[in-house]
């Protein structure tokens, strides 16, 4: 699904009108990229959002095959929640 089919299905279950619908799922998502940004997790009914962390490590460049550094990162993390799972699930 798309965002703009996910905010067509929202205009439709909720009422709201295109414009509506489409602000309130990007403010959705807007609240949920400023709270990562600021190193909170937020925890919704589809499950858990948060920031892990991945250490400075040794890679290869594959086309030279020469040593390099990877820097240490921070990465966007989802955990599902259980009755997401469970209807993943049931199919």
């Amino acid at each position: 699904m798309k965002q703009a089919e996910l905010i067509t299905a929202v205009a439709k279950k909720t009422g709201l009108t295109a414009r509506g619908a489409k602000d309130a799922v990007q403010a959705v998502f807007a609240t949920i990229q400023g709270s990562l940004a600021k190193g909170d997790s937020v925890r919704t009914t589809l499950g858990t959002f948060g920031i892990g962390k991945r250490g400075a490590r040794q890679g290869r460049n594959p086309r030279t095959g020469e040593s390099i550094k990877i820097k240490a990162s921070r990465t966007i993390r989802f955990k599902a929640s259980k009755p997401l799972k469970d209807k993943v699930n049931k199919r």
